[in-house]
C-alpha cells in the first residue's frame, strides 16, 4: 500500500471500499466484513491500517498469577508500540455480547495513539467519550462505564470481531459502517476500482440532483449506471 492509495482509503468510507473491492473483483459477493451495528467514538472517524490484534476479558478476574498477567500486558503495549505503519489496535473480547470491560477509554487511547496506532476497533466496550483524543477513533461493540477485571489473555493471534476474522497484520478498513479486510489480491487495482466506482455512481446521482429530474431522466441515467456497474 503507497502512499497515494493510504490516502484515497482515508478520504472514503468503508462502503465505497466494500463496493470497490467488488469491482477488483469483477464481481458481486464479497462477504470478508463485520456484521451487526457497531458503535464509533468519532462519526467522521476512519481507521485504514495493518492489525494488531490481541484478545481481553473483564467479566471475572484472571486466575493466572499476578506476574504473569503483569508480563502479558507489557508484552501487549510493546506489540502496539511495533510493527508495521499505520497500524490499528484490532482487539476482540472473549466475554462476547456479555462484554462490561471498557478497556478503551481515556488512558489506553491515549497511549496507543502515542505508539502511532490510527484507531481502535474492537466487539468490546469502550467509555469516557468526552475525553477520547482526536484523531483516534474507536469502532466499538457497546458504550459502558466499568473496565471490570479487564486482562489480556493472548497477543498476535487471530481474532473474531462482529463476524469477521482478522489475523495479525491483515489491512483492515473501519467506520462507523463497520470494518472489513481488503486482500493483498486487492491492492494492485483498488484505486482504479474506487475512482471507477464513484464515477459510475455519479451518473444517477448528478442526475438525482438536477432541478429537472424526472422518470424519464431516472431511465437514462440508470440504463446507463447499470452498463457501468459490477
Amino acid at each position: 500500500m503507497d502512499d497515494a492509495l493510504l490516502t484515497l482509503l482515508r478520504s472514503v468510507d468503508t462502503p465505497t471500499v466494500c463496493n470497490a473491492i467488488e469491482v477488483v473483483e469483477g464481481k458481486r459477493g464479497f462477504n470478508n466484513f463485520t456484521r451487526g451495528t457497531m458503535q464509533i467514538s468519532d462519526p467522521n472517524g476512519v481507521l485504514v491500517g495493518y492489525a494488531r490484534t490481541a484478545k481481553i476479558a473483564a467479566v471475572d478476574p484472571p486466575t493466572e498469577a499476578p506476574d504473569v498477567i503483569k508480563k502479558r500486558r507489557m508484552a501487549y503495549y510493546e506489540h502496539m508500540a511495533t510493527g508495521d505503519r499505520p497500524a490499528l489496535a484490532v482487539v476482540e473480547d472473549l466475554d462476547g455480547n456479555d462484554a462490561i470491560g471498557a478497556f478503551w477509554g481515556e488512558i489506553n487511547t491515549t497511549v496507543h495513539k502515542g505508539f502511532g496506532l490510527c484507531g481502535a476497533l474492537t466487539n468490546g466496550v469502550m467509555r469516557d467519550l468526552g475525553d477520547l483524543p482526536d484523531d483516534f477513533p474507536v469502532v466499538a461493540g457497546q458504550i459502558g462505564p466499568s473496565h471490570g477485571f479487564v486482562h489480556v489473555k493472548e497477543i498476535g493471534t487471530p481474532v473474531r470481531i462482529f463476524g469477521l476474522k482478522i489475523a495479525d497484520g491483515d489491512l483492515v478498513h473501519a467506520d462507523r459502517h463497520g470494518a472489513l479486510v481488503i486482500g493483498k489480491e486487492h491492492i494492485e487495482g483498488l484505486a482504479v476500482a474506487i475512482k471507477k466506482l464513484l464515477d459510475t455512481e455519479s451518473t444517477v446521482l448528478d442526475a438525482a440532483r438536477r432541478e429537472d429530474f424526472d422518470f424519464d431522466s431516472f431511465a437514462d441515467a440508470w440504463s446507463r449506471f447499470e452498463a457501468a456497474r459490477t
